[in-house]
């Protein structure tokens, strides 16, 4: 299993919306995509805006393919999210998941 992060700080006036971009559009898109797995939004507000750091869940690298194109590392950052941030990654990270823990309550 691999988690891909990438990381973008919003305008503050920009990032309820894209919040929505990520639910109504990216998260509906990925969830069609063989391998996909889940996704996790971060947020944090900064003094210049509000800071994302998406982590997304795949079976593989190879399932990354389908999202990212050849170059998995490349982030894939539509337009319309362009306008919405001040800066972010152009390269995603990934990372193979070693070990995941979940803890019941007792």
């Amino acid at each position: 299993m691999i988690a891909r992060h990438w990381r973008g700080v919003a305008k503050s006036e920009a990032a309820n919306a894209y919040i929505e971009h990520l639910r109504d559009e990216t998260f509906p898109a990925l969830a069609r995509l063989a391998g996909f797995i889940d996704a996790s939004i971060l947020r944090r507000e900064i003094t210049h805006g509000t800071e994302f750091l998406v982590v997304t869940t795949w079976a593989s690298l190879e399932s990354i393919r389908a999202f990212a194109g050849a170059d998995i590392d490349a982030a894939v950052v539509p337009a319309l999210v362009q306008d919405m941030m001040i800066e972010y990654d152009r390269l995603a990270r990934h990372y193979h998941v070693v070990e995941e823990v979940s803890v019941s309550a007792r």
